[in-house]
C-alpha cells in the first residue's frame, strides 16, 4: 500500500510539472495568469510547499508582468508580484517592486498595505548596528512616510514599533562609537562624542550610560592629567558627575560614579 501511494505521488508530481513546464512554454497569457494567480494563492494558503509555490509563481509573473502593465489585470498582477518576492525574503526587490506599485496606482485599495510591505522590505534590510545604516535611515523614512499617510492605518501599531527599533539601533551605534573613544583613552573625543548623543537623542535607552560614561571620561582625563591641569578638569569632571547624578540619582552607576567623585575630592585637597 505504502508502494502504491508512493507511486500515486510521483505521478501526479511528474503530471503537475509537465504541465507547469507547458505553462511556462505557453504563449496565453490569460492561462500564465490564472495558474500564477493560483500558485500564489495556494501558497498563501499554506497549501503544500509554500515556498515551492511562490516560487513557482514567480517564474511566470516575471513573465507576464510587462504585458499587462496598462491593463485592467495588471493592478493586481503588480501586486501579486511584489508580495510574492516579500513571501520570498527577496526584500530589495520586493521593496522596490512595492514602490513601483504605489507610484502606478496610488488610489489602489491596496496602496496601504503595498507602502506599509515597501517600507517594512527595508525594514529587514537594515543590517547589525556596527555596519553601514544607509538602508536603516531609509527604513526609518519609508515607514515614517506610511505613518504620515495614513495615520489611522491598519499596520500603523507594527510600522510605529519598526520605526522605534530602527532608530534605537542607529543611536546604539552612535553610543557604541562614543565608548569606542572611551575605551581607547581617547577621553577628550569621548567627552564630545558623548555630550553629542545626549544631544541628539534625549530620550534614547542609553542616555543614563552615556552620562555615566562622559562623566567618567572626564574623571579618567583629569587624574591622568599633568598636575597645573588638573583643577580644571577636575572641576569638569565634578560638573559632570552631578549632571548624572541630578538625573539618575539612583542609577545602575551611581555606586561608580560616587567612588569616583570621592576620588575627585581628595585630588582637590592635595592639590
Amino acid at each position: 500500500m505504502k508502494k502504491i501511494i508512493f507511486l500515486l505521488s510521483v505521478v501526479v508530481l511528474a503530471t503537475s510539472c509537465g504541465e507547469y513546464q507547458q505553462v511556462l512554454k505557453s504563449k496565453d497569457t490569460a492561462l500564465k495568469y490564472a495558474t500564477a494567480e493560483q500558485l500564489y494563492d495556494e501558497a498563501k494558503a499554506g497549501e503544500g510547499n509554500s515556498r515551492r509555490k511562490f516560487r513557482k509563481a514567480l517564474r511566470i509573473f516575471e513573465q507576464i508582468v510587462p504585458e499587462f502593465r496598462g491593463k485592467p489585470q495588471g493592478q493586481k498582477l503588480m501586486f501579486l508580484y511584489a508580495d510574492t518576492y516579500y513571501e520570498l525574503g527577496d526584500y530589495f526587490l520586493a521593496g522596490y517592486q512595492f514602490e513601483r506599485f504605489a507610484e502606478t496606482y496610488p488610489q489602489s485599495e491596496k496602496i496601504g498595505e503595498a507602502s506599509y510591505k515597501g517600507a517594512k522590505s527595508y525594514y529587514f534590510l537594515s543590517p547589525p548596528f556596527n555596519l553601514d545604516q544607509t538602508e536603516t535611515l531609509k527604513g526609518i523614512d519609508k515607514l515614517q512616510a506610511y505613518i504620515n499617510r495614513f495615520p489611522e492605518g491598519e499596520y500603523l501599531d507594527e510600522a510605529n514599533e519598526l520605526t522605534s527599533e530602527l532608530r534605537i539601533k542607529l543611536e546604539k551605534k552612535a553610543y557604541e562609537i562614543a565608548k569606542q573613544y572611551h575605551h581607547t583613552r581617547n577621553y577628550n573625543a569621548a567627552i564630545t562624542a558623548f555630550d553629542n548623543f545626549v544631544s541628539a537623542y534625549p530620550g534614547s535607552p542609553f542616555r543614563e550610560r552615556a552620562l555615566y560614561y562622559k562623566f567618567d571620561s572626564a574623571y579618567q582625563f583629569a587624574i591622568n592629567s599633568y598636575r597645573y591641569a588638573m583643577p580644571e578638569r577636575l572641576a569638569t569632571a565634578r560638573i559632570y558627575f552631578e549632571d548624572y547624578q541630578r538625573y539618575y540619582p539612583e542609577g545602575e552607576y551611581i555606586a561608580e560614579a560616587e567612588e569616583a567623585l570621592a576620588t575627585i575630592e581628595q585630588q582637590e585637597q592635595s592639590l
